[in-house]
């Protein structure tokens, strides 16, 4: 486990983190503290356990509207996703009747040209 100090408002503690995540969480420390000095800003000294607490809701409402659009996305995805299903599904079912209709003409295209040359067939002794 590797230790790492990080500063939030002011005082410094020292964090254990997996090997390797030190600069992670040190954006993270970060970014709690530019989130308790931003609401600092806003209310004035009211606290620090108060400022604390506020900036862990503004945290946690942030990352529930995240969640919020990302779920919103997956649903647009998924219905994407069926929307393509459904369309590939109706251009193989136009291709398939392209093809019958190309057969189709096929055959009566050979039947045509068999009915067209029975008379030669017989002007030629055959």
């Amino acid at each position: 486990m590797a230790q790492v100090s990080v500063t939030i408002s002011g005082k410094t503690y020292r964090m254990a983190c997996d090997d390797g995540q030190e600069e992670h969480l040190g954006q993270l420390a970060e970014g709690l503290d530019q989130t308790i000095e931003r609401l600092r800003g806003e209310f004035g000294e009211i606290g620090d356990k108060r400022l604390t607490v506020m900036a862990a809701i503004t945290i946690a409402d942030q990352k529930a509207e995240a969640e919020r659009r990302i779920s919103a996305l997956e649903q647009r995805i998924a219905a994407m996703e069926r929307d393509y299903a459904a369309a590939a599904e109706g251009r193989d079912a136009e291709e398939q009747a392209v093809a019958r209709s190309v057969e189709a003409v096929a055959e009566r295209v050979e039947a045509l040209a068999g009915r067209l040359s029975e008379p030669i067939r017989r002007e030629n002794g055959g």
